[in-house]
């Protein structure tokens, strides 16, 4: 089982690992595509002006360009640690214990506008690209990533449980990934989409589903996993999964 998780806006600083290598990335096959990317966004650093409107940026946030400017040189460290906010703070990553986070490292991965997707362990440092950004000289990202990226997660051997928010799931289709959304539940058994804390369940769903002991291998497996743990998850169809929540 993979499950996909959206990145963060904001990342951890520093790190212990060596200047990024994308040779070393998992799924080597979308290494001349991150090439291409990382490339350009070094480049485009070079110009402040033109960074701070294609990223989206104010003034005082040239420091995300200078980690752009030094995306080959700067220290590295596991992705599962680089990227933080609420989504993962839910995890608890640090309350894993060893067996865990192996587990863990085996199942995560982090869908990315710069790498595509990365696993758990693998070694990247800070950086800031949006999915949704339009990226001088190369435009729109899905332009880039689709047709490499939706090869990559739709032959992949294992079930894909999909947790990517809107701006990343449209980087690339997963026609046999299974989706979650996180909903409350009214008068009458009227069901409405979370927008607030749906970072936070997923988190939570996440960390459970990464390091329970015997992975789940079909929909009513992430059910019955779910269940264990105290989280109601119901299917809405056949591939499709409603989390809800009080």
């Amino acid at each position: 089982m993979l499950v996909l998780l959206p990145p963060s806006e904001t990342k951890s600083e520093g790190g212990d690992g060596a200047p990024l290598d994308l040779a070393t990335l998992s799924f080597p096959e979308l290494t001349p595509a991150r090439e291409r990317i990382a490339t350009a966004l070094v480049n485009l650093s070079g110009d402040l002006a033109a960074s701070l409107a294609a990223l989206g940026l104010s003034d005082r946030q040239v420091d995300e360009v200078e980690r752009n400017a030094e995306l080959f040189t700067s220290p590295t460290r596991p992705a599962l640690q680089r990227y933080t906010g609420v989504l993962y703070d839910a995890m608890e990553i640090g309350k894993f214990t060893k067996a865990q986070r192996r587990r863990a490292d085996g199942r995560l991965v982090v869908a990315s506008a710069l790498f595509g997707v990365v696993r758990a362990a693998d070694p990247i440092p800070a950086y800031r690209l949006s999915g949704a950004t339009v990226l001088p000289p190369l435009g729109g990202l899905r332009g880039v990533w689709r047709a490499d990226l939706e090869k990559t997660l739709s032959t992949v051997d294992d079930l894909v449980v999909d947790l990517r928010s809107g701006a990343y799931a449209n980087l690339a289709d997963i026609p046999n990934a299974v989706t979650v959304r996180v909903v409350t539940e009214g008068a009458g058994g009227r069901r409405k989409t979370v927008s607030h804390f749906n970072k936070a369940y997923k988190g939570k769903l996440a960390a459970v589903l990464a390091t329970v002991p015997r992975e789940p291998g079909s929909v009513r497996g992430i059910v019955s996993v779910a269940k264990a743990a105290g989280m109601r998850l119901e299917p809405t169809g056949k591939l499709a999964l409603d989390l809800v929540v009080e």
